[in-house]
């Protein structure tokens, strides 16, 4: 049986056959497209109308073109149904790459860093959500009261991870840990490191697992960043890892302090030089900046360490020097994952090719430190929305990065939300100014 006859017969296992893209917020959109169709569809694409989706195109010219990453396919196996995945890449009216396709911002990136360095990567991002009784917030919506690691019978997620294990392991994908989470409800399955596209690209199918599998079991998968007040969020850490065409890790020096190399260092030194400026990709919501809080995990501080967890860039101790690898704690999952990996990269990419240092890392806890917080302090991230957009708004690197297209409508995007929340009265000021 030839490549092609075996695809097309794992394709025509499936019930449901469905192509999966992103909107610029970062949602999981699919089209299902007739499976027997598959090899027209491959070769020409399904059309879908872009100005329905967030940040894609305008009413007047909207028409764009889904094709099918043949690569990307799985046969996800749910209870009672199979369904085919893909990853499309978006193409528009003239055949051509959208320019507001979010995955051609990481396959850009990537490009850049092989072409101009020779570096290549590998990503492991951490999963983090909450298992909730329903979508409606109350306060009986917790699915347990469990803590950091706690086992059955308290943990009553565990037959969610393990649902949701069970599911990627049947199409080839190997996790690597997973656990309840500090929060109540709250769990974390990490899977094995791949390159940056392939994690970008196995994160819209986790999520989209995620919630299928929670929505099976009778309850609701949420990767909201902050849902409850007084808690810890969801992140969505980045371990990161840089190679040469040969694989070998120029993160690592015998010779640097804790194995930590040159390049590791000017990679370090432009994710900090950069993080104000795009910290609107890493949270992207109103909800993400309620989460930097001073001892709640989410670094606040624009700084690095090794094996610091309150740092922003932390160093993980590493028993083999090949594993030596960064970790970004910024990120929540809310986020657009195409343009947080390619974000991300870049940011590191510029340190390396400005020879950016990183200064010296953070020793002890960053929480327990007096800053004298001011309510604009160039030492932090930032603690709202509206100061991640002014960042933005000036930052001439996040234009180039995500380019003049995705810069914009992301913008149009995250000033409108930004704009939607600022003039929306809520029950706590109900609560705090009623009787004045």
């Amino acid at each position: 049986m030839t490549d092609t006859e075996q695809f097309q017969r794992k394709v025509q296992d499936a019930d449901t056959t469905q192509i999966f893209f992103t909107d610029l917020n970062g949602r999981v959109m699919s089209i299902t497209v007739n499976p027997e169709n598959i090899d027209a569809i491959t070769d020409s694409g399904i059309g879908f109308d872009g100005s329905s989706i967030a940040g894609y195109a305008t009413v007047e010219k909207s028409d764009r073109i889904l094709f099918p990453v043949a690569e990307s396919f799985r046969n996800l196996r749910f209870s009672g149904q199979t369904v085919g995945f893909f990853i499309g890449n978006v193409f528009n009216e003239e055949g051509k790459r959208a320019l507001a396709d979010p995955r051609a911002i990481l396959e850009k990136v990537l490009l850049q860093a092989e072409t101009d360095f020779g570096f290549r990567f590998l990503a492991g991002p951490e999963h983090e959500f909450f298992v909730l009784q329903s979508d409606e917030f109350g306060k009986d919506v917790h699915s347990d009261r469990a803590a950091y690691c706690l086992a059955a019978p308290h943990d009553r997620g565990e037959a969610v991870r393990n649902r949701i294990i069970s599911v990627l392991g049947d199409c080839g994908i190997r996790f690597e840990k997973a656990h309840h989470e500090v929060t109540a409800s709250q769990h974390e399955i990490n899977l094995e490191p791949t390159d940056p596209l392939t994690a970008a690209d196995r994160t819209v199918l986790f999520n989209f697992v995620t919630q299928k599998i929670a929505d099976e079991l009778g309850c609701h998968a949420t990767f909201m960043p902050k849902p409850f007040d007084g808690q810890n969020r969801n992140a969505f850490h980045i371990h990161l890892s840089m190679q040469d065409r040969s694989g070998r890790n120029l993160f690592y020096d015998a010779d640097g302090e804790h194995g930590l190399s040159p390049k590791a260092r000017s990679f370090i030194g432009g994710i900090l030089r950069y993080a104000r400026q795009t910290s609107i990709v890493m949270a992207s919501t109103f909800n993400s900046y309620k989460a930097y809080v001073i001892e709640r995990e989410a670094p606040v501080i624009r700084n690095w360490g090794f094996s610091n967890r309150s740092a922003m860039v932390r160093v993980p101790f590493c028993s083999d020097p090949e594993q030596t690898r960064i970790e970004l704690r910024s990120p929540d999952p809310a986020g657009n994952v195409y343009l947080q990996f390619a974000v991300f990269i870049a940011m590191g990419l510029e340190g390396v090719r400005q020879g950016i240092d990183c200064s010296k890392p953070v020793s002890g806890s960053s929480y327990r430190r007096n800053f004298g917080l001011r309510v604009w302090d160039r030492r932090f991230l930032p603690r709202s929305m509206f100061e991640a957009l002014v960042e933005a708004e000036r930052s001439k690197f996040l234009k180039e990065v995500l380019g003049k297209r995705i810069y914009e409508n992301y913008m149009a995007l995250k000033v409108k939300e930004w704009e939607g929340h600022r003039i929306r009265v809520t029950p706590g000021e109900h609560e705090q100014y009623m009787v004045r």
